[in-house]
């Protein structure tokens, strides 16, 4: 029961003592949209990780990679201007060195030097 819970769509938590990753306020998404004094907020809690578990993003399972397959082979019949980057669309885990590293690499492989 309150207008504004963080004043921001998404804020991430990084420390060790907040026991979630993340705080979504939907309202924020649409400014100007939704309820005066109410808003709806949305907790993103981590998977437990041990050693051994590998880091991942987006969520590594059989349906998953079935569509990432579907999708990559519908973009390369379909349209040659699709390129796909970044840990979804590459469909892999990645710091974030790794992603502008990947990202760089993609830019050079499609346009040159």
């Amino acid at each position: 029961d309150v207008d504004n819970y963080q004043g921001n769509a998404v804020v991430n938590y990084t420390d060790a003592e907040t026991p979630y990753t993340r705080v979504i306020e939907h309202k924020h998404f649409e400014f100007g949209k939704g309820n005066k004094n109410k808003t709806v907020i949305t907790h993103e809690y981590p998977k437990n990780w041990s050693r051994g578990d590998e880091p991942y993003y987006p969520i590594d399972n059989k349906r998953n990679r079935s569509l990432y397959k579907e999708y990559t082979e519908l973009a390369a019949k379909n349209d040659d201007n699709v390129v796909f980057g970044g840990r979804l669309g590459q469909y892999r885990y990645y710091n974030m060195d790794q992603t502008i590293m990947s990202s760089l690499r993609l830019v050079k492989s499609e346009f040159g030097e």
